[in-house]
């Protein structure tokens, strides 16, 4: 599989349905529709166009079987989710960095293993850490600049 190439931005109705297709493998449309149907709420027609979207842009493959199409994913779940999270925090500060993950952590039930890792993880950025992180925005982008004038 490859990785969501740059340009390639995936709608929150597109994510929908990848979800979908990433929790099954190799999925009829059939399926999907019958999954986002009850979740969404969304017509077949919707869920096909959303299908033929997510194809065009490269994201899933579909091959015909009989008179079912199935379709399976061109990218992995946590390489797009990966994307995803790299996508968001370059639009932040760098120093909001640490605040936001620390208020993702704070909003979302986590387990033991969840938090083991995690500590395991800080204890190791423990040892890369800085005094203070640098500013990534233009003047003007952010208040860092205001407070150092």
């Amino acid at each position: 599989m490859r990785t969501i190439e740059l340009n390639t931005y995936i709608t929150d109705a597109e994510w929908e349905v990848m979800r979908v297709v990433w929790a099954n493998d190799r999925v009829t449309s059939k399926k999907v529709i019958s999954v986002l149907q009850e979740k969404m709420g969304w017509t077949q027609s919707t869920i096909k166009t959303i299908l033929g979207r997510l194809v065009g842009k490269g994201v899933l493959n579909t091959e015909q079987e009989g008179r079912n199409f199935i379709y399976t994913a061109n990218i992995e779940e946590n390489e797009a989710v990966r994307d995803y999270v790299e996508d968001i925090f370059n639009r932040i500060c760098n120093k909001k960095v640490g605040n936001v993950i620390g208020r993702i952590i704070e909003n979302h039930v986590l387990s033991f293993d969840d938090i083991e890792r995690l500590e395991k993880i800080l204890e190791m950025k423990k040892s890369f850490a800085v005094e203070e992180v640098d500013c990534n925005c233009p003047e003007g982008q952010c208040e860092c600049h205001l407070h150092h004038h």
